[in-house]
């Protein structure tokens, strides 16, 4: 025989239920005062219904309370957030692409002949090339790695990178040191967020500076350039979107970053004179890269800019990795006609191996600047007037 439930019992869970339900329609409503719309977004093709469809399923408390409850679960027991993010010690959080295999056995030779086609095709333009390899975050603070540990690809990735890079005439300081030794000064990367810091950035200004200066034979336009540096305040990493936590479990978060943002700007007496450049030219150095120089936060173009006592136009992009922006630059109408003498690709480590995105580029000129690349493997040569090894 089956047990039945008493019909007061019955009432109690159904008016439980029904008060469940009116709670969270009315924690819902929240939503709709948050909701706004596209400039330009139709009523009649149903593409506003769309947007707050998206707006609510985002705001909607149970996915939010499952989304966090699951996040917490993971990360707690587990050290482990989305994909996307590498848990180590102490709050240090890493990006899985410094820990991933690469996604075929080719990729790497792929896109390195594909970085040597480039380096040709600047060279046929008469400009000089310095590439700035950022070491990876996990190798720079293993001593904060936790469980995972980077693929074997990764273990002699930095290395490889650079020796390929030399072989074949480039400019290539090797950053590792650099950033190794200005971590007795402070923190030179993040520990929440995937980029260095501004002063892992004018640590490695400061190097490609002297390295240009050693190597070069440039008449650059001078202009002197100051930093001034803001207060601390706290900053929350890129790294923290892979751990779903807030608002519910913020609490478990590591606590956030300290960022002292710094801005470069002419000095007063230059800018006051007139003469932005200094004798009336325009700039002779560019920088391309991802957003560890896009990036306003990290002032690497600007620490750049006084490094080298020079303006520079930067060219870098954030979200596109280094090769597409250094692609589209090659592409432009006005880099053609007036292309620098001097430019500077910041390109970390962890892109080498990794797929690319190029699809919106013509086949034949990709597979042009890699073929090109894979024919003139030429070891131990020099660009003009740059030395490969400073």
């Amino acid at each position: 025989m089956q047990p039945t439930i008493s019909r007061p019992l019955q009432y109690a869970y159904v008016a439980a239920f029904g008060a469940l339900l009116v709670g969270l329609a009315g924690w819902s409503l929240k939503a709709f005062p948050s909701f706004a719309a596209a400039e330009g977004t139709s009523v009649l093709n149903g593409k506003l219904a769309h947007a707050f469809e998206g707006h609510y399923d985002d705001q909607f408390p149970i996915k939010r309370l499952g989304t966090n409850l699951w996040a917490a679960l993971d990360y707690a027991l587990f050290d482990e957030g989305r994909p996307g993010v590498v848990i180590g010690k102490d709050g240090w959080l890493y990006t899985d692409e410094e820990f991933k295999p690469a996604p075929s056995l080719t990729q790497l030779d792929d896109n390195w002949a594909l970085v040597r086609g480039v380096q040709q095709e600047l060279e046929r333009r008469g400009v000089k090339l310095v590439l700035a390899i950022i070491p990876a975050k996990a190798r720079i603070y293993p001593e904060y790695l936790g469980k995972e540990q980077p693929a074997q690809l990764h273990v002699g990735l930095y290395d490889e990178f650079l020796q390929r890079a030399r072989q074949a005439g480039m400019a290539a300081p090797k950053l590792l040191e650099t950033l190794e030794q200005a971590k007795n000064n402070g923190q030179v990367f993040l520990r929440t967020d995937t980029h260095w810091t501004p002063l892992g950035a004018e640590a490695v200004a400061q190097r490609l500076a002297q390295s240009i200066r050693e190597g070069q034979n440039l008449d650059l336009p001078q202009q002197t350039f100051i930093t001034d540096a803001s207060k601390a305040a706290p900053h929350k990493g890129d790294l923290l979107t892979f751990l779903p936590l807030d608002p519910l479990f913020s609490d478990l978060l590591p606590a956030p970053d300290q960022l002292q943002a710094r801005q470069t700007h002419p000095a007063e007496d230059a800018a006051a004179g007139g003469d932005l450049f200094g004798d009336g030219a325009e700039p002779q150095v560019a920088l391309v890269g991802t957003s560890y120089s896009a990036n306003p936060h990290w002032n690497f173009a600007g620490a750049l800019k006084q490094a080298l006592s020079t303006d520079l136009i930067n060219y870098a992009k954030e979200g596109k990795g280094p090769l597409e922006p250094m692609l589209e630059l090659l592409k432009d109408p006005g880099f053609q006609q007036k292309p620098p003498r001097l430019l500077v690709w910041e390109f970390p480590e962890r892109y080498l191996p990794m797929h690319s995105d190029l699809s919106q580029f013509d086949a034949d000129w990709l597979a042009q600047l890699r073929a090109a690349g894979n024919r003139d493997e030429r070891l131990a040569a020099n660009p003009p007037g740059l030395t490969a090894a400073h």
